[in-house]
């Protein structure tokens, strides 16, 4: 499922794109959640990947709707596009086909449709540029601690955003004043292509712990929803909530609960082996 976007206004995609963008959008653990028309659509199993990957790269290759103007109007695909739309969709059938061979369609596909994975010494410094982009790009709302970027174990990169200011208090639509921080993420993350992303939605304790995993689950659905309508391909991305079973603070207090309300986007290299 993705948003497609009139200038800063989200909407639904039409009808015909929405059944395109459903068939390739099995990222999430039970199901998809579009903010902008409150619909879940269920997710389809991880074998389904190889189709999927196929299915975005021939509507990438075939169709004209992938680019748009500042008003969200379509735009007609140069030569230079359509070839790389030829070249994904090539990718993604090449390394399907391997991935079968070794029981593993789904990441076949995947390291098919993003021209091959990362190798050795490579990894460390294409995540730690990638980190530096990050800092750099979101310096603003790193300042005012609206985002937290943290290096992980084996190369692994975390940006974390805080609920409060994604989100309106019990809400799992975006903030329209936060969509410039998401677009922000979303270029680098596409400058970046060779790495999944996990999408982790984040309660305090208050409330009912179904209600809480239900709405980390909405809020990391509607991220998601984000990314996917920025062109992050379908595969990279998947989504879960953890409702208050993680927390990073005490709730004993609202610092502590302020801070345990967030979305964090967990950056893995896609690796060799």
């Amino acid at each position: 499922m993705t948003v497609c976007r009139v200038g800063r206004v989200a909407r639904s995609c039409p009808a015909a794109q929405r059944w395109r963008v459903r068939g390739n959008a099995a990222v999430y653990d039970d199901a998809v959640f579009n903010p902008t028309d409150q619909r879940i659509v269920p997710m389809l199993s991880t074998a389904s990947f190889p189709r999927l990957l196929l299915a975005a790269a021939v509507t990438t290759a075939l169709t004209g709707c992938v680019t748009m103007d500042e008003y969200g109007n379509p735009q007609p695909m140069s030569q230079t596009a359509q070839g790389a739309g030829l070249g994904a969709l090539a990718g993604a059938a090449t390394g399907a086909a391997l991935g079968s061979l070794s029981a593993n369609a789904g990441r076949g596909a995947l390291i098919g449709a993003i021209g091959g994975a990362l190798v050795g010494a490579a990894v460390g410094n294409y995540m730690e540029q990638q980190r530096l982009d990050f800092e750099r790009a979101l310096a603003n709302e790193i300042q005012r601690g609206d985002i937290r970027i943290e290096k992980l174990p084996n190369d692994q990169l975390l940006v974390s955003m805080t609920s409060n200011t994604a989100f309106d208090f019990d809400s799992t639509r975006i903030k329209p004043g936060f969509y410039s921080t998401m677009d922000k993420i979303a270029n680098i993350v596409n400058q970046y292509g060779k790495t999944q992303l996990t999408i982790g939605g984040h309660t305090d304790s208050v409330g009912s712990d179904q209600y809480n995993l239900d709405l980390s689950r909405r809020r990391a659905a509607a991220v998601q929803s984000y990314l996917l309508g920025d062109q992050v391909l379908p595969a990279r991305l998947s989504a879960y909530g953890y409702g208050e079973t993680q927390p990073i603070a005490s709730n004993n207090n609202e610092d502590g609960r302020q801070l345990n309300r967030r979305v964090d986007i967990t950056i893995v290299p896609i690796v060799e082996g």
